[in-house]
Formats: structure tokens, C-alpha cells, sequence
């Protein structure tokens, strides 16, 4: 080949891709992550997917950016948590109103099975777009719950719990036989209101009347071509025939370009410069538990560390360029001493900046405890929070033991020394000291709300006693002050500080290579936050509540059937 003929070649298309409009692009075939990996292990399994604030940023510069005519995303795959669906949601209909065209593809929302979630991301996006073979699986909202206690009864084992109040039902599986009322009060209204959510915003989107949806949702779910009738789909096509039909209205030669990849481009990104004020922003994602950040070798997602965040919290506070905080939470909850450590450093920070929470998908129990005492809580509508309660047991296994021909002696000193063993039930010495830790756990939880929302003491009671509550019901009890994302929280943030709008914002801990590579010196060290693999859960049961399905995380945690994806 003429090496001068490769050359121009290359300077070609350099300027091409400086110059030719662009179509972005976004696969959430593998789903998205909320924030920067907490451990190696976890930026290695999410290296191919993108980043939820790279994903909003990107969408935001683009709406301003008349290279970009187009965005098509393909929707299926891995689920998406409401909350984050409305986050996109939230993003593609800002970036519509540009005037640019926006397209959601899809294989199959379901194929055939539950849809609801995905299809309702779709339906923000100008035109839908459907594989011939595809369905939409429009069929609603459900939250099913399992009992085991007769199960476990049969094989000998018993569990022994408490709750504070009626509504902190986590442990409900192993104690009833069927959902109590304060039970099937909570779920009924929480699929209530998302439902209220998604039929809203599908006829909103679709141009559809709110009762014609309702009777569609009945209906569901749809063959391709029955979709297409009921103007939940625009067309049927392939994917050559919807990117052809894109480039086409973008340009003849426009190039495809992921949102992730746009958003970290040195012509779109805004770096912050040593010596600019920022925003910090902090990401607590996952169950919460004493020690650092990172994930289980065992499988599972990451983890939230008191000792991180708080870290993260404390360098952000001492830098005189950061003028205020977002602290990203997304966690069902976990340890009431690790959730206690993380509220004593938002408080801190707030008397010296704003403190911003931005509650993602779920932010409840304990992850409600970390938020509680922000300047502002921003919520999406479909956010799990609340959960302000707790529960605390063990699993009996003295008849299991027997039948299985195991015998089991305690020597001990100390009249209660015994009593967190599982081959004996609690003594009524035992039950007293398990309801006054119970008590004081729920008593801090409650007055701490009070202080943190502004409530009195009963109003916070009656919001807590462990009830979840959406996003849209935390707002009207006072519990989240806005609804809204993280770029909602990110311009309150600005605001509050009298920052610029595009201010820059710096992602908390940071550690540059060397830092990660010598250990800290001390644990005011921001070294001291690096992420770990480690396991933590109910102390010397962790092990056993793992293999009995009790919520690994700790006492104040919020079941993993309460996701609605």
C-alpha cells in the first residue's frame, strides 16, 4: 500500500471524527453501574458496562452540542432498577426537548414475560422500535413474597426474632405463615404507587390516555404485531433496519458513538484544574458494614465501608476547593453501628458545606439512616426508602440437631455468655436483652429523623415503625425534600454553594497510583479508604443466616424481593 495514500487515509478520518455529526449510542444489554468500582475485582466484572453519571453527564453536554443529532438505545438484557429507569427516563426527555431524534430498540421487552420496567424506559424515547420476533411484557406490578417457616419447621429448626415495629416484616419469611396486614398494607401500596408511576408516564410518552394504558397493562402481554396495533411500538424491524433509518435522518456520514465514550471526551469533559472549587461527589452503593468498601470473594455485589465513606466524607470536608457534597446512596441498608459511623460524618460535613443526598434505587433502613441528616434529600419517584425500623433473631436448631443425631454441651462463664448460640432458644433473660437492644436501636433511628427532617418525635414515628415507602410517598411524609436524579442533586449542589453551573465535579476518595501502592500512614490517611475483599455480615452467624436466606447485610437491612425491575 502507498504509504502516503495510508497517511491521508488516516488524516481523514481523524477529521471525520472531529468534524461528521454523531449518532449516540447506548447498550444497556449488561446494565449500567452507580458508581466508580469499589475493588479491583469489581472493575474488572465492570469493565463493558457504562457508568450511570457518565451516561447523564454525557446526555446533558449533548444537548447543546450540534454535532449530535441522534440517540438509540437498546433496551433488554440485564434489568434496570426503577429508580434508575427514571433517571434515563428523566435524561432522554430533556435531551428530546433539543430537538433531537431519540430511539429505543428492543429485541424482546420479555420475551413473553414481565416487561413492564423496560418497556416503561422505552416509552420516554421519540420512536419505539421492535424486533419482529419480540413481545412486550406490559403486565403490571408484582411483589411476591415467600414464607419458610413451615419448611423450616419440618426440618427442625425454629427462628427466634423481634421487630420494631409492625412494618419492619424482613424477617416475616421465617416467623409467619402468610403476610400480616401491616404486611400487605405496605406492599399494596408501594405497587400502587409505582404502578401510578408507570401509567403516568407511559401515556405521557405514548400519547395515550392514563385509563386506555391501565386496560392495556390488563391486557398484557403483547405479540409483536398486537404491540404495534395498541401504539405501544411504533414498527417491527431489525436492528440493521432501525441503525440504518437512524444514520440516515443524522446524515449520510454520521458515526456512531457511545454516550460513555462522548462523555469522556477531552473536547466534551470539563477536568477540574488543581485550585478550582468543585462539587465532591461520594458513591455509597451496596449493603452496609463496618470496615471498607469492596466485595465479597463469595459472589454478590460490592459493599458499602463505614470506614471509606466516612474517609471520603472527611476528605472532602477538609478541602478547602470543595464547596459542597453529593453523596450518592444506593443500599438496602446492614449494620446499625456502620450506618451510625457514616450519619456522624454527613452531620460533620454539613457544618462546614452542603451535604446533597441523591437516593438511588433503594435507599432504605440503613441506607435511609446514612441520608437522613443531608442539608436535601433528592429521591427518583420509584426509590425504595424509609424502612426505618429494625429486627434482630437467631435460628433455634436444637430438634434439628437431635434428629440428625447431633449433641451439642455449653461451658460457659457468664449468665448470657451462650445466648447468640443456635442450638438453645433465648431465655426470658435473654428476650430482655435482646428487646433493649432492639428498643435502642429504633429509639436513636426515630429521634434522629426527628432532628434530621425536622419532625416531632411521634410525626417520625408514625413515618418510621420499618414501613417502606417510594420515592413519591417519602415526599409527601416529609422524608425526601425533592424527586429528582443525580444531575437534579449535582445543580442543588451548585446552587447552594454559588458555584458556577458547570462547575466541575470530583469523584471522593481519590488516590492517586502511588497513595494506593504505599499504605496509609495513619487512619486520618486518605490511603486508609482503599477498598478490600473482605466478608461481613451477622458476626460468628454469618455463615449459617447466609445458607438460611436471613439478609447478609445486618439488622437494618431492607429484603432483596422488595427490587422492582
Amino acid at each position: 500500500m502507498d504509504p502516503g495514500k495510508a497517511i491521508f487515509e488516516t488524516v481523514d478520518k481523524l477529521r471525520q471524527r472531529r468534524t461528521a455529526p454523531l449518532v449516540l449510542e447506548l447498550d444497556l444489554t449488561e446494565g449500567l453501574t452507580e458508581g466508580p468500582p469499589a475493588d479491583p475485582l469489581s472493575a474488572l466484572l465492570s469493565m463493558r458496562k457504562p457508568r450511570l453519571a457518565d451516561v447523564l453527564g454525557g446526555l446533558k453536554r449533548a444537548r447543546h452540542d450540534s454535532r449530535v443529532k441522534a440517540l438509540i438505545v437498546k433496551i433488554g438484557g440485564q434489568p434496570l432498577g426503577l429508580a434508575m429507569v427514571q433517571e434515563l427516563r428523566q435524561a432522554v426527555i430533556h435531551f428530546r426537548t433539543s430537538g433531537k431524534l431519540t430511539v429505543a430498540f428492543s429485541e424482546t421487552f420479555g420475551e413473553f414475560g414481565n416487561g413492564t420496567v423496560p418497556y416503561y424506559l422505552a416509552s420516554a424515547f421519540e420512536r419505539v422500535y421492535l424486533q419482529p420476533s419480540g413481545d412486550v411484557g406490559l403486565t403490571g406490578v408484582a411483589l411476591e413474597q415467600r414464607f419458610i417457616k413451615n419448611a423450616l419447621g419440618k426440618l427442625g429448626i425454629a427462628y427466634e426474632g423481634a421487630q420494631r415495629h409492625e412494618y419492619k416484616t424482613a424477617a416475616n419469611m421465617f416467623t409467619q405463615d402468610h403476610m400480616t396486614e401491616p404486611h400487605r398494607e405496605s406492599l399494596t401500596r408501594i405497587a400502587e404507587s409505582v404502578t401510578e408511576q408507570v401509567v403516568a408516564g407511559i401515556a405521557d410518552g405514548r400519547r395515550l390516555d392514563p385509563e386506555k394504558v391501565r386496560e392495556l397493562v390488563d391486557r398484557g402481554p403483547f405479540i409483536g404485531d398486537e404491540a404495534v396495533e395498541a401504539g405501544l411500538v411504533d414498527r417491527l424491524a431489525y436492528r440493521d433496519e432501525v441503525y440504518d433509518e437512524v444514520k440516515k435522518a443524522a446524515g449520510a456520514d454520521s458515526m456512531l458513538l457511545f454516550v460513555s465514550r462522548y462523555a469522556k471526551a477531552p473536547a466534551v469533559r470539563k477536568l477540574p484544574h488543581p485550585g478550582v472549587d468543585t462539587v465532591a461527589l461520594v458513591h455509597g452503593s451496596g449493603p452496609i458494614r463496618m470496615g471498607r468498601s469492596g466485595r465479597s470473594p463469595l459472589g454478590g455485589g460490592g459493599a458499602m465501608g463505614s470506614d471509606t465513606i466516612a474517609a471520603a466524607l472527611r476528605s472532602a470536608r477538609r478541602d478547602e476547593h470543595v464547596k459542597a457534597v453529593v453523596f450518592r446512596v444506593d443500599s438496602p441498608g446492614g449494620s446499625y453501628v456502620a450506618s451510625d459511623t457514616v450519619w456522624r460524618e454527613v452531620v460533620l460535613t454539613r457544618k462546614t458545606k452542603p451535604v446533597i443526598v441523591s437516593m438511588g434505587d433503594v435507599a432504605a433502613s440503613g441506607g435511609y439512616f446514612v441520608a437522613m441528616a443531608a442539608d436535601v434529600i433528592v429521591a427518583q419517584p420509584g426509590t425504595l426508602t424509609g424502612s426505618i425500623g429494625v429486627f434482630g433473631g437467631k435460628p433455634v436448631l436444637s430438634e434439628l440437631l437431635e434428629k440428625v443425631g447431633v449433641s451439642s454441651e455449653l461451658i460457659s462463664q457468664g449468665a448470657n455468655a451462650g445466648m447468640f448460640s443456635t442450638s438453645r432458644a433465648f431465655s426470658p433473660e435473654q428476650w430482655d436483652r435482646v428487646n433493649a437492644w432492639l428498643d435502642r436501636i429504633y429509639d436513636d433511628f426515630v429521634g434522629k429523623v426527628a432532628t434530621g427532617r425536622k419532625l416531632t418525635r411521634e410525626r417520625a414515628h408514625e413515618l418510621a415503625r420499618g414501613r417502606v415507602w417510594t420515592g413519591a410517598d417519602a415526599l409527601e411524609g416529609g422524608l425526601v425534600d425533592e424527586l429528582g436524579g443525580l444531575e437534579d442533586a449535582l445543580v442543588l449542589a451548585r446552587k447552594r454553594a454559588g458555584l458556577a453551573e458547570d462547575a466541575p465535579v470530583r469523584t471522593y476518595p481519590r488516590l492517586n497510583p502511588l497513595e494506593r501502592l504505599r499504605g496509609p500512614d495513619s487512619s486520618e490517611d486518605r490511603a486508609a479508604a482503599l477498598t478490600r475483599m473482605r466478608l461481613e455480615a451477622w458476626g460468628p452467624l454469618a455463615r449459617l443466616s447466609a445458607e438460611l436466606g436471613l439478609p447478609p447485610q445486618g439488622p437494618l437491612a431492607l429484603p432483596a424481593w422488595y427490587e422492582i425491575r
